[in-house]
């Protein structure tokens, strides 16, 4: 049985082999997707820095192409916007102290830590 033994063990290492080498290159794949990504970040950078420099608002240019990527993900997929109401009433001013709820804000009882004896 030697033969039998040495043979599953050359089938193994050459499956080990190819399991590797099929890794190898999927790593080599994702590595070289990284750097495209890294570039296009680098390039958006610049593009912004340059519009900075020229007093354009770059917020704009990031903002469409948001709205653009936004596009294409929301073609595929189908969404529902709920109704949308406020929170609360349009009298409702927190810093006037009218129109709202039952709480007032009260300044405390006057006195130390030393107080209470």
């Amino acid at each position: 049985e030697p033969d039998v033994v040495v043979r599953q063990q050359e089938a193994l290492a050459a499956a080990r082999i190819r399991m590797q080498e099929e890794l190898n290159a999927q790593a080599e794949k994702y590595k070289e997707k990284q750097r495209q990504l890294e570039e296009e970040k680098r390039r958006q950078k610049i593009a912004m820095w340059e519009s900075m420099q020229e007093g354009k608002s770059y917020k704009e240019k990031r903002n469409q192409q948001e709205v653009e990527s936004d596009a294409s993900v929301s073609s595929t997929i189908p969404k529902s916007k709920p109704n949308k109401r406020p929170l609360r009433g349009a009298g409702y001013n927190p810093l006037s102290g009218e129109g709202g709820g039952t709480c007032s804000w009260r300044p405390g009882r006057r006195g130390g830590p030393s107080s209470g004896g």
